[in-house]
């Protein structure tokens, strides 16, 4: 917590081509207002600055980042500035982008920073810069939903949690992620929380209307998405469980239907896909639950029975489980019209 007679904390966000302007320049915004725009606005106590937050690059001169938008570092990480924050905001990555080597001066000096006593946040995509550094390592982490193959394949010793908007990677909480792409939000009100004060945070989240997803990321994320591979007898099946994931036997009947034996075609459809084939299925059925819960007024029920679930009660548990809501809470979260 920040005594009243202290300077502003200095809180580093990093820059550097492919961060998105937004989550940059909204959470820079939301710092250097902390503790003056409120009391502007209200007039119940003096103004004054909590944070001071500064952006960080590997690189001296100005460049453009995410969309063009121009960016001017305060700071060059070869200078080893020093602060008590540090964030490593989203990237414009494509999921399946290795970013590995391409920033090792400022992943050697946030590892520098963290051992001389920073705290380090990333959001979104950021969570990928901040794996690069290695601190992530043995210690769960969350990123936006869609970076969770790239976590799996290119990060395992990460524990990857696609639930959370905040994960915390240590008892400590000086490693903390955010996930998708406003969590930065979330974040923000955190680190205010945690290095000002939690009546400070509630101030500014009024504001500027900043909202924490306590639904976490699970209600936002695709179940369904394409996973980048070379075997056709899995793509095969892939496409019979989509045009009958909705038939009771949809498992049953496309290993019936391959020339693989089914202990092969499962096997290499877990190494094709990341997934078994019924947590497939469930995942196909499941997004063609949310889309009817969002497009139709259907009651809960005869949607888990038109997606092929007889046994009500274990539709709710795995709409449950795999959204992180209760199908009608999905709705009234969702519903279009």
């Amino acid at each position: 917590m920040i005594d009243d007679q202290c300077a502003p904390i200095e809180a580093l966000i990093v820059a550097v081509p492919e961060t998105a302007g937004s989550a940059l320049y909204g959470m820079l915004d939301v710092l250097a207002a902390t503790g003056n725009l409120w009391q502007q606005l209200v007039g119940d106590e003096p103004p004054r600055q909590l944070i001071r937050p500064r952006i960080v690059s590997d690189r001296r001169k100005a460049f453009l980042c995410g969309n063009g938008i121009p960016v001017r570092p305060d700071c060059f990480v070869g200078d080893d500035p020093r602060s008590a924050i540090i964030i490593l905001p989203e990237l414009w990555l494509g999921p399946d982008e290795d970013i590995s080597g391409r920033y090792d001066a400022i992943t050697e000096w946030v590892r520098h920073r963290y051992k001389d006593g920073a705290s380090i946040y990333s959001a979104c995509s950021g969570s990928i810069m901040l794996a690069e550094t290695g601190l992530l390592d043995g210690r769960a982490a969350t990123s936006h939903w869609g970076f969770e193959r790239a976590f799996r394949t290119r990060y395992p010793q990460v524990e990857f949690k696609p639930e959370p908007a905040l994960q915390f990677a240590d008892p400590a909480g000086r490693i903390v992620t955010a996930g998708g792409t406003t969590s930065w939000h979330d974040l923000a009100i955190h680190i205010v929380a945690r290095h000002c004060s939690p009546g400070e945070a509630a101030r500014i989240a009024k504001v500027y209307l900043l909202k924490t997803h306590d639904e976490g990321q699970l209600p936002y994320a695709a179940l369904v998405r394409e996973a980048p591979h070379a075997d056709g007898m899995v793509r095969e099946c892939e496409a019979r469980l989509k045009r009958d994931f909705r038939e009771p036997c949809a498992v049953s009947k496309s290993v019936a239907q391959s020339p693989l034996p089914e202990r092969t075609l499962k096997r290499r459809f877990k190494a094709a896909t990341g997934l078994s084939i019924i947590d497939y299925v469930q995942n196909l059925r499941i997004e063609e639950a949310k889309h009817l819960l969002e497009t139709t007024d259907q009651p809960v029920d005869g949607i888990g029975a038109q997606v092929g679930y007889d046994n009500l009660s274990f539709f709710r548990q795995l709409f449950r489980r795999r959204c992180g809501l209760s199908p009608a809470r999905y709705r009234r979260l969702f519903r279009s019209g």
